[in-house]
Formats: C-alpha cells, sequence, structure tokens
C-alpha cells in the first residue's frame, strides 16, 4: 500500500511540472487586419508523441533542454501549415496528428508559425517562409547536438508550408530524409529557379501531391484536398495507386497504362507510403529522368477510394485492325460493375498485346463474369465479321498481390456482348 501510495504522488507531482497543453496560436481576421500595420513573426514548435498523443508540450525547456518525451533515435514528422488569412486554426492538425501516431511511434512536431501567415497580405506571408526556415534550422542544430539525425527528419508541408519544408531542406544541403509537399503554393512560387521553391534537391526523397491547378482558387480555398488524400491513404485500406505519363491528358488518353518501370513494386501508392519507391526513382534519376510525374483520379468524398484494373488481350486474328472494346465486370452475386475506361480507338496488331486501363468506383473482389464487346471505328460495321482473342487477362492493379484472371482461344462478334468466366491465369501468365 505504502509503495502505490509513493508512485501517485511522483505521478501527481510529474504533472503538476508539466504544465498545460500547448495550444496552437487562436487568431482571426483582426489579427489580419492589425497585421496591415503592426506585423509580427512568432513561431512555437509543438510536440506530440505516443505518451502525449492529445496534449502537445514544448520541445525544449525554459532551460533550453529537450523534453523528455522526444526520442532522438525514433523518426520525426515535422507539420507546417500554410496561409492562414482567416487566423483559425487548420481544421485537418488534431485528426493528421492521431493518424500519424496511430501509424508509427514517432516524435511530431507541429510548427505553428500562425502569426506570420494569418495575413491580408499574401506577399508578407510568402516573405515570411524564408525567416521561418532560417529560425526552424536553428531548433534543428539544437535537436542534431542532442543526437537527433537529419535522415530521420520526415517534413510534410501544407501549402506555404511546403516551400518553407524546401528552404529547410536548402539549408541543410538536401541532407533531410524525406519532404512531402501537400498542394505547394503556386502564386510566387511556380516559375521560381530550384532555390526559391519546394525542389527534389531538398532532400533525400521528395514527393508532391497536387491537387490545386487555379492560383485564384488556391488563394480562396481554405482546405486543400491533397491534405485528406494523404490521411485517407494512411487511415483506409485504400491503395492510391498512381501511373508515370508525361501529362494529364495521356493520362486521360489511356497512353500510360503500365507500371513495369517500378519492377515488382508495381504501381506507386500515393501518401506515406511512397516512399518503398524511393529506390526505384533514384534509379531514374541516375539516368537522368529527373523526377518523375505520376497520375491518379479519385472520387470527390472522402475516403477518396478508387480501384484500377487493367485489361490485357492478344488478338490472333489480324483482320480486327481498329476499334474499342468495352467490358464490365459481374461479382458472385451477378451484380455489375461498369467501369470509366482510359482509352481511345485502337490499332490492333496480330499477336501483340494492348492493354486498356479501367477506374471503378467499387471493388470487384469475387470476379464470376467479364462481360466484353467489340466496336468498329469506322462507319463500315460487320454484323457477321468474328475475331479469334487468343488471351484476356484481367489485373487488379490497386492490389497486385491478387492473382489475374484469364480466358484464352474465344470468339468476338462485332458489336456484340458475350460474358466470360475467366480463371487464375496459367502460371507463365501471371
Amino acid at each position: 500500500m505504502r509503495v502505490y501510495i509513493f508512485l501517485c504522488l511522483m505521478c501527481w507531482a510529474r504533472s503538476e511540472n508539466k504544465g498545460p497543453c500547448l495550444e496552437f496560436s487562436q487568431l482571426s481576421l483582426k489579427d489580419s487586419f492589425r497585421d496591415l500595420f503592426n506585423p509580427k513573426m512568432e513561431i512555437f514548435l509543438m510536440l506530440y508523441t505516443r505518451n502525449n498523443t492529445s496534449c502537445a508540450e514544448s520541445l525544449f525547456e525554459q532551460d533550453n533542454s529537450l523534453n523528455v518525451n522526444f526520442n532522438t533515435s525514433k523518426k520525426t514528422v515535422w507539420l507546417i501549415h500554410g496561409y492562414r488569412p482567416m487566423g483559425s486554426t487548420p481544421s485537418w492538425l488534431q485528426n493528421f496528428v492521431r493518424i500519424l501516431l496511430n501509424q508509427d511511434d514517432m516524435n511530431i512536431i507541429v510548427v505553428d508559425w500562425n502569426r506570420g501567415a494569418t495575413t491580408f497580405l499574401y506577399n508578407r506571408a510568402v516573405k515570411n517562409t524564408r525567416k521561418v526556415a532560417v529560425s526552424l534550422s536553428r531548433y534543428i542544430q539544437n535537436l542534431l547536438k542532442h543526437g537527433a539525425s537529419l535522415d530521420n527528419f520526415h517534413f510534410i508541408g501544407v501549402s506555404l508550408g511546403a516551400h518553407i519544408s524546401g528552404f529547410v531542406g536548402e539549408i541543410f544541403h538536401g541532407q533531410v530524409g524525406r519532404i512531402t509537399g501537400l498542394d505547394p503554393a503556386g502564386p510566387q512560387f511556380s516559375g521560381k529557379p530550384s532555390n526559391g521553391r519546394l525542389d527534389y534537391t531538398d532532400a533525400s526523397f521528395v514527393d508532391v501531391i497536387h491537387t490545386d491547378t487555379n492560383g485564384l482558387e488556391f488563394i480562396k480555398c481554405n482546405h486543400q484536398r491533397a491534405v485528406y488524400l494523404f490521411m485517407a491513404a494512411l487511415e483506409t485500406n485504400c491503395n492510391f495507386i498512381s501511373f508515370p505519363c508525361h501529362s494529364y491528358k495521356d493520362f486521360k488518353t489511356g497512353l500510360c497504362v503500365d507500371c513495369a518501370n517500378f519492377k515488382e513494386k508495381s504501381c506507386p501508392k500515393v501518401g506515406y507510403q511512397t516512399e518503398l519507391w524511393k529506390d526505384v526513382v533514384k534509379e531514374g534519376i541516375e539516368n537522368r529522368t529527373l523526377r518523375t510525374t505520376v497520375f491518379l483520379d479519385t472520387v470527390g468524398t472522402n475516403p477518396f477510394c478508387t480501384y484500377y484494373f487493367v485489361l490485357s488481350i492478344i488478338v490472333l486474328d489480324k483482320t480486327m485492325k481498329d476499334g474499342y472494346i468495352t467490358f464490365k465486370l459481374l461479382n458472385e452475386l451477378g451484380m455489375v460493375e461498369e467501369p470509366r475506361l482510359y482509352e481511345k480507338n485502337r490499332l490492333f496488331y496480330k499477336l501483340q498485346e494492348f492493354k486498356i486501363l479501367a477506374q471503378f468506383l467499387n471493388d470487384v473482389v469475387n470476379i464470376s463474369s467479364i462481360s466484353l464487346a467489340y466496336f468498329q471505328s469506322s462507319n463500315q460495321q460487320c454484323s457477321t465479321c468474328k475475331y479469334t482473342i487468343q488471351r484476356l487477362k484481367l489485373k487488379s492493379l490497386t492490389y497486385p498481390e491478387r492473382p489475374p484472371l484469364c480466358t484464352y482461344n474465344f470468339v468476338l462478334k462485332e458489336s456484340k456482348e458475350i460474358f466470360l468466366s475467366p480463371n487464375t491465369c496459367t502460371p507463365n501468365e501471371i
């Protein structure tokens, strides 16, 4: 009993010494107005760990010692917000912290530079990004003295925060582990040289998610979609796979359906897991491909999930020249799932494989049947024409671990829908 009381007293004494939780700076439109005449700049570093998941603490104590909850051997994520003309706390902040701590046992440092981002003058906030980066570099030097490692640092910057992350990385000569830019601010940064914005040289690995394309909409919009997409990739079972392509126009017309360059890792996943493709991207850089651009489509509401399949066909009949193919999937209950097809008219060549990328709103796990139809692109349709297909293969790109399904040697009539019952492909086709 005495030991129990003693321990409780120790816990009580320690909690008394810790003080209240840090709160994100509560500002408003009034502060944006005051900034017009009396600009101010303040930075607060709010530490979260699994020991204090909902109560932020100061990263450094008043005597400049390091908070005991900060573990120098663990990964450290720096969360940096962007332009805040309304002065409010980012609506995504607490949820982002919770999701990250559920993912990994890490240190999270929320960089609160709200007093500096809350202004009607966007250009002033842009200029403040450099000041924030310089201040952060001093804190980082202190962390390094305590045994922290740059390689364990992952900066996640939103809007202007993405460029702050880049400036910090530049100060440390690109030695930080990773920078993730979530909808990096475009105005005042687009077209600037590499030292004037977030650049791929600012960290060992830099990944950027763009969902905002209009500059005016960016300034008006208070909630960038990339933040919620990144969180959904962490919190849900969704695999947000993406496709390397030269342009979104090419992607939309079905010209980019192959992830062969990524070898056994298949199509890269957008979000926290993107780092798994780091080595493959580095190989591209060594081959003078300085960056990899990938595209994906999502639905418009959280959690934004869609499901990609690729249908590949080998034609045996040389009379099948040009046209387009449509298909649907039926699950074990006979329910039909219709995809969005990324394709244009195809030129079919004998014994050459061609691929169709398809996006489904719902995942189809137990596929009982594939509905297939072929249409000529010209006006000269042939209702009696028949074409021999050597092999059809359907593969889930969202879940590449699933075995592909195949159907061999069947006849396709022009403009006639047929239903195929696929089986697991032979070993040499998998």
